[in-house]
């Protein structure tokens, strides 16, 4: 990364955007990609990719601290965590190859109604609350669905793995400490497939911009878990998902 590229006025958006992100994932253990991805393609005008590559450059950072501190906790299930690794790691190479190798403009409909259904997904699941706990039968199709959606649209593996989990019954501390030390390694690698096909030059401002909102956001999203209901964050994040993809939406195919 060049960092003499980077100037105060252009960090700014980047700053905003991650700390929203952070203050939102704090407090719900997800939506951080989408929510980045979602912001940087309709509203910053970045392309599919490029918003994509950011994102995990920065969450490469963000969950190492994450996953270590779930497995300081006890919160990780090793058995799950197996189940999803690999999986979610082919699904992530996958992902990345695909949005690295089409054209932006092509991509970026799909990309954005991919997070519209999110949108919708998480406004369900805030309006209806999973199942008693029990083991899940579908794990590795859920990690490699998860991987390769989690990449080709810049976000995705915290809200349709950890979700879908919850709605197979799973423990939800077990749950969320399993994704998120899943999804370092997951980040590692998509990081890497873009990094290889992009490069790195041109990464600096966002990437910047992003880790300073995340991490002066962090001790933010924590208050926030402690004082507001997960199902009104999980109905708050859905529609401003809905909102942001929606009007990006829009904005791509007319």
């Amino acid at each position: 990364m060049d960092l003499s590229l980077v100037t105060l006025e252009g960090l700014v958006p980047f700053i905003l955007v991650g700390f929203g992100a952070q203050i939102v994932d704090g407090a719900l253990g997800m939506a951080f990609g989408v929510i980045c991805n979602t912001l940087l393609v309709a509203v910053i005008g970045l392309p599919p990719a490029r918003a994509s590559a950011n994102v995990h450059i920065v969450e490469a950072f963000t969950t190492a601290v994450s996953g270590i501190s779930h497995v300081l906790h006890g919160n990780v299930d090793r058995s799950l965590f197996l189940r999803l690794l690999i999986p979610g790691m082919i699904g992530g190479i996958g992902g990345a190859y695909l949005i690295t190798n089409v054209d932006g403009d092509t991509v970026k409909p799909f990309v954005l109604a991919y997070l519209v259904a999110i949108g919708i997904y998480l406004l369900v699941r805030g309006l209806f609350f999973p199942p008693k706990t029990q083991k899940p039968k579908v794990v590795e199709p859920l990690g490699l669905i998860g991987g390769f959606l989690d990449a080709a649209g810049g976000g995705g593996w915290g809200p349709v793995v950890t979700s879908n989990l919850l709605v197979q019954g799973v423990e939800p501390r077990r749950v969320v400490g399993t994704v998120n030390s899943v999804e370092f390694f997951l980040t590692i690698t998509v990081s890497a497939t873009f990094i290889y096909h992009l490069g790195i030059a041109d990464f600096a401002m966002a990437t910047v911009g992003l880790l300073i909102g995340g991490v002066c956001a962090a001790p933010f999203g924590a208050i926030a878990a402690k004082r507001i209901p997960t199902r009104t964050m999980l109905i708050l994040v859905g529609v401003v998902l809905m909102i942001t993809s929606i009007y990006g939406f829009v904005n791509a195919v007319l």
